[in-house]
């Protein structure tokens, strides 16, 4: 079993790419390799997370480096294997860096992205009411749940439960009435369960620290998936660029989560860049570039996103030693690369010819056609940018 143990060797193996990598491909050369077309393509959104897929014995990322305008300046080059099966960007922290990474890789014209796999391999906080530290999490869903009014917490109205309120709203349990287009989108979930299979034959690492500071969650009895060791859970990612911590805000994105997706999303980790990433994704779909049923969302946990009974907020935030972050970085490779493998190996069988979805997918709008099963649905019937929308590969399916 592969494992990496130390954050420092992480961002040194990061920093040595310069070095290991093959002399990045410019842009008129890689236009010369325009129908590279890959099989999975891995989305990482900084170093460590990056790092956690070089010098692994399956393949070598960095055989072939494509520089591609408009990525990241920190991370310019989209990594590939010499035949091009798998690829790999890190799109830069946050959703601005995620849009524009994910944007400019999927217009850019220099890859053939119309039967690519897609997966979100980062990590995540994470709810110790469905998970804990180490945990690989598969969301059907991925919620924006900064898109809201808010109020100081000093200010927050007495009859407020929280000083979240959703966007045209005037009460935090009324669904939004100003829509973005960006609030909830949902994918493929019987590719999701696929995945869910292949990563459940890994041997996931934890940590001492990690072991003992999710002991102290056992005493409360809506903790007890905290309290035990890390294993593979279908949940749902809350999307946010304020790195958020404590029960309350916890208990209100939860809230927000199973209000924005009709009650039927479990709130578990948080994120921000996931639903940036999906939204790109998305337009590329509707211009007919990406496949929006084969994208797979897999987050591992680093950080609870609350304090255990009698621990403060800021003490679980700023100084707990939570021992999260070494496993979750490792169970990204020993997880992903079982769901990599699983694609790979089944490619001409199974995976070449798609996965049929069977569940909604796209985003709250109806972009690529059908209904969305959350939300009102009566909102979008009139909706001026879905009817604008090409129906996308929804239509596929029979979807109106």
């Amino acid at each position: 079993m592969r494992s990496i143990s130390c954050t420092s060797q992480l961002l040194a193996a990061f920093a040595s790419l310069s070095l290991a990598a093959a002399k990045p491909l410019s842009v008129l050369e890689a236009r010369g390799h325009r129908h590279i077309k890959p099989k999975v393509f891995l989305i990482d959104m900084f170093p460590p997370e990056g790092a956690a897929w070089y010098g692994i014995p399956e393949f070598n990322l960095l055989a072939k480096n494509i520089s591609v305008p408009g990525l990241s300046p920190l991370y310019p080059d989209v990594h590939c294997t010499e035949e091009g099966d798998v690829c790999q960007i890190v799109t830069g922290e946050a959703e601005i860096n995620a849009a524009n990474s994910m944007n400019a890789l999927t217009f850019s014209g220099l890859f053939d992205f119309t039967k690519t796999y897609f997966m979100i391999a980062g990590i995540a906080g994470v709810s110790p009411k469905v998970a804990t530290l180490g945990s690989v999490t598969f969301a059907k869903y991925a919620v924006s749940v900064e898109l809201q009014y808010e109020f100081d917490a000093r200010e927050i109205p007495a009859n407020f439960t929280t000083g979240y309120v959703p966007q045209g709203s005037t009460d935090p349990i009324e669904y939004p009435q100003s829509i973005y287009g960006t609030e909830v989108f949902e994918v493929n979930d019987n590719l999701r369960q696929l995945a869910i299979g292949f990563a459940k034959t890994a041997v996931l690492n934890d940590s001492t620290a990690a072991m003992a500071y999710r002991a102290n969650y056992a005493s409360t009895s809506a903790y007890e998936a905290g309290s035990r060791g890390p294993s593979v859970v279908g949940c749902d990612a809350a999307t946010s660029d304020v790195y958020f911590s404590g029960t309350l805000l916890s208990e209100a994105f939860e809230n927000t989560t199973k209000l924005f997706t009709n009650g039927s999303g479990v709130y578990c980790t948080t994120a921000q860049e996931d639903t940036a990433t999906l939204e790109a994704l998305l337009r590329g779909a509707i211009a007919n570039l990406t496949d929006f049923s084969r994208i797979i969302v897999m987050r591992t946990a680093s950080d609870f996103d609350r304090p255990y009974a009698g621990e403060s907020d800021t003490f679980n935030l700023f100084y707990a030693n939570q021992g999260g972050f070494e496993p979750a970085i490792d169970n990204i490779y020993l997880a992903g690369i079982k769901v990599v493998e699983g694609i790979l190996n089944e490619w001409e069988s199974t995976f070449a010819k798609g996965i049929p979805a069977t569940n909604y997918i796209g985003d709250i709008f109806g972009s690529l056609g059908g209904m969305p099963d959350f939300g009102p649905g009566s909102m979008f019937n009139d909706n001026p940018v879905k009817k604008r929308s090409p129906k996308g590969r929804n239509a596929a399916r029979g979807y109106a």
